[in-house]
């Protein structure tokens, strides 16, 4: 009898701003899980839409923070599907474009999986030399929704737990 072989799963960075969403709010979630919902750039959508799947792993990146940092780990429980946000006249995340039959926005379903017991943050990071070509390091970098290379996600990994 052979073994089944070993899924392959990518690897991303997800922003969000601690006064907004934190990765202390993902861990306190029912089921240490949330709706990453309200994208709205259409590179990250097609990520969201594309690209992630379930399994793939995810850097939790706490943007406009003191210091911005890779705080945990997150992985993806739930590929994409439709943002019902964008429907709702009373959400923030409205956009009256998208429509159900034809939807433009996209989330994943994502859970937490380890808060790092060290932030990594911005500054940090810049100086590790096996991260030199991370998007997130790029000038003028801003996207919110990242792919990472297997080598940076292991880079990372064994900074988070000096």
């Amino acid at each position: 009898m052979s073994t089944p072989a070993k899924t392959k799963h990518n690897y991303w960075l997800f922003k969000s701003e601690p006064s907004v969403f934190s990765i202390d709010d993902l861990e306190k979630g029912k089921g240490k899980t949330t709706r990453w919902d309200g994208v709205r750039n259409f590179q990250a959508r097609n990520f969201l839409r594309d690209s992630i799947k379930n399994g793939d792993q995810i850097l939790f990146y706490h943007s406009n923070a003191d210091p911005p940092a890779i705080v945990g780990i997150a992985e993806v429980v739930k590929e994409g599907y439709p943002d019902d946000t964008a429907f709702d006249t009373k959400d923030v995340h409205f956009d009256a474009k998208s429509k159900k039959d034809s939807p433009t926005w996209f989330l994943v379903d994502i859970k937490h999986v380890e808060t790092f017991p060290r932030v990594l943050g911005l500054d940090e990071l810049r100086k590790i030399p096996a991260l030199k070509n991370m998007v997130l390091l790029q000038k003028g970098s801003r996207l919110s929704i990242q792919p990472v290379s297997e080598s940076e996600w292991k880079a990372i990994e064994k900074l988070a737990r000096e």
